[in-house]
């Protein structure tokens, strides 16, 4: 007779991987909790980087409070969290996290390093995490000792998918935060939402413009139910072959099968056969009838009075849908390609036109596909930076995070724009329009940016050719002319903490290309003379330019020159050393021309893709 078998305690190890199993069933999974994470932790930039899916590497990226170091021993044990204390602290959650399961259950699953630094640490910390405890550096391969779930996983083209999924969710339902996503090893964006937009615009950045012009606002408080509900749904003129439901309680992303199933029900009655809608729906109801514990991965929720609610919301949408009574637009092709227009004999003596006349004037009113051009109403231009910058600095106040030597913070001051009167200044002017080249000049204020090609090139439309530009040079040219607009009218650019000019000037002479040969003396003279220099004309500095050196010889502020753009500040060295060098300080003319070169020298943007990128970030912004 057979023994029965002994019943063992699984090792800790073993429990643990297999609740993480359940928490992160795939990389998306684990991308949802950090995204959540981040938000509890007031995040208004999230960038994601991923490697085939998530499957190799997942990195996020994101500028919330961070995580104490005193903290980052027990982050990955599970049941740590900063969000719950007591039980009853169940029933009124307001954090998308609370169990303290996301980082243990990652560590469990996948090789896992955290860099964190919060706004009074004074460096960041990095740590590495194996099954909840620190370790040494890691490689980045999700699920790499759970080869079971590895196995189940589709491709890795499938798994990015479900990643875009997240991510574009949560940008549309977190307008005012900014998302990024891209492929590990590519430089190109394959998603990115600017901060304060709008969910139809993001909504039209995701799932294009057909269906974000045929959106209806949904928007209605239940008293008696105690929630409320918030969206955007088509209308009757759009319906695709699978629905999209885009479903947030309490701004959680979540599903709910029988809200969707009932809203698909009413839409039927107003779709074509095999239709389906687009609905985004963001529920608010009371945290205390909510239970977000009942899924490990927190995918689904139950909530009092559920069905109530959703026929709440069913009736709302379709009271809100036959409000649309507006009619269906159907295209037409009045004429076939090719075909003879048919037009009835004119008369002069009626008053009519010359027929060859109306012809022409008809046939420039209809252009042919060819000849469309490109054009986006939130499309900037070029001469949007180029007109009133200065007095618009005047009036705005921006602030950088202060992090580390070297660092800035951008904030200016409110004054009343000065009329600038100075002779010197108003010929270079002139002489600067005197040789602007107007269908140059054209092209380039009605330009529309069109893509980056590398690090240094770029691609820009003007009417219906497009040109290679190279944005390294143009950057610079926009930047002296912003320094001629604008002089005396600069916002302030504060520096985290004062820089001796001198050992500015010592670590740009250190460089290849500084010029410096033993002819031309010590460096620590030629530093020293620098120095000695600038202290001396320190008043007018800051009178022309904003730049505040003060009695120590220490630089405390540049100019601000572009709203919300902060130049590489690995420049400002050799920016200084240029400044003694080849700036003309005998002559009032030559000095501002020449400085005003090299401010525009230090400020543009340099053939580095950080660089390149922070630039057009703000042109989308602005």
């Amino acid at each position: 007779m057979d023994e029965p078998a002994r019943i063992r305690r699984l090792d800790e190890t073993v429990v643990n991987r297999i609740a993480a199993g359940e928490v992160v069933q795939r990389p998306a999974n684990a991308l949802k909790e950090m995204i959540e994470n981040c938000l509890d932790a007031k995040s208004t930039n999230i960038q994601v980087t991923v490697n085939e899916g998530g499957l190799k590497c997942m990195q996020i990226l994101d500028n919330g409070t961070g995580i104490r170091k005193e903290d980052m021993e027990i982050v990955c044990e599970r049941f740590t969290t900063s969000k719950l204390q007591e039980f009853s602290d169940l029933t009124s959650l307001t954090t998308y996290g609370f169990r303290g399961e996301a980082l243990a259950s990652i560590s469990h699953v996948a090789h896992l390093a955290i860099t964190t630094k919060t706004a009074d640490s004074k460096c960041a910390w990095r740590a590495s995490y194996i099954d909840g405890k620190l370790s040494g550096k890691p490689k980045p391969d999700l699920f790499y000792n759970v080869p079971v779930r590895r196995k189940a996983l589709r491709s890795p083209a499938e798994e990015h998918g479900r990643v875009f999924e997240v991510v574009s969710r949560y940008a549309i339902h977190n307008a005012n935060v900014g998302f990024t996503l891209r492929k590990q090893g590519q430089q190109n964006v394959e998603f990115r939402t600017p901060p304060h937009s709008t969910p139809c615009d993001n909504i039209r950045s995701v799932f294009g413009p057909a269906v974000a012009r045929e959106l209806l606002e949904v928007d209605f408080v239940d008293d008696k139910l105690k929630f409320c509900c918030k969206g955007l749904v088509s209308n009757a003129n759009y319906s695709v072959k699978k629905c999209t439901f885009l479903l947030f309680i309490n701004h959680r992303l979540v599903d709910s099968t029988a809200l969707r199933k009932a809203l698909e029900t009413m839409y039927a009655a107003y779709l074509p056969k095999a239709g389906h809608p687009f609905i985004y729906l963001s529920l608010e109801v009371d945290p205390s009838t909510l239970d977000v514990n009942v899924h490990p991965t927190k995918h689904e929720v139950f909530f009092l009075h559920q069905d109530e609610i959703i026929e709440s919301v069913q009736k709302a949408c379709e009271a809100r849908l036959l409000g649309a009574n507006e009619s269906r637009t159907f295209y037409t092709q009045g004429l076939l390609p090719g075909a003879a227009s048919v037009r009835p004999p004119s008369s002069k003596a009626a008053g009519g036109e010359e027929g060859g006349e109306k012809d022409k004037r008809d046939a420039s009113s209809k252009p042919y596909a060819h000849e469309l051009v490109r054009t986006d109403s939130r499309t900037q231009k070029m001469d949007k930076f180029l007109t009133g910058s200065g007095e618009k600095n005047g009036e705005a106040e921006r602030k950088e995070e202060e992090e580390g030597e070297g660092k800035t913070s951008a904030s200016t001051e409110q004054h009343n724009r000065r009329d600038i009167q100075l002779t010197s200044v108003l010929t270079l002017r002139q002489e600067f329009e005197g040789n602007t080249h107007s269908g140059l000049l054209e092209s380039v204020r009605d330009l529309t940016f069109v893509g980056c090609v590398n690090r240094q090139y770029a691609l820009v439309q003007h009417a219906r050719t497009l040109f290679l530009v190279n944005t390294c040079w143009l950057s610079e040219e926009l930047f002296y002319q912003v320094a001629l607009n604008d002089f005396g009218n600069f916002g302030i650019l504060k520096l985290s903490s004062p820089v001796d000019i001198s050992e500015l000037a010592l670590i740009a002479l250190e460089q290849p290309d500084s010029g410096w040969s033993e002819g031309d003396g010590t460096k620590e003279d030629l530093a020293s003379y620098i120095k000695t220099l600038l202290v001396s004309k320190a008043e007018m500095l800051q009178e022309y330019f904003s730049m505040e050196i003060d009695s120590e010889g220490r630089l405390c502020t540049l100019p601000y020159l572009l709203d919300q753009y902060v130049p590489d500040m690995e420049g400002l060295p050799m920016f200084v050393l240029r400044l003694g060098a080849e700036v003309e300080w005998g002559d009032e003319k030559e000095c501002f021309d020449t400085f005003a070169r090299e401010l525009a020298r230090f400020y543009a943007v340099k053939p580095k893709i950080a660089n390149l990128t922070e630039l057009y970030r703000v042109f989308e912004r602005c």
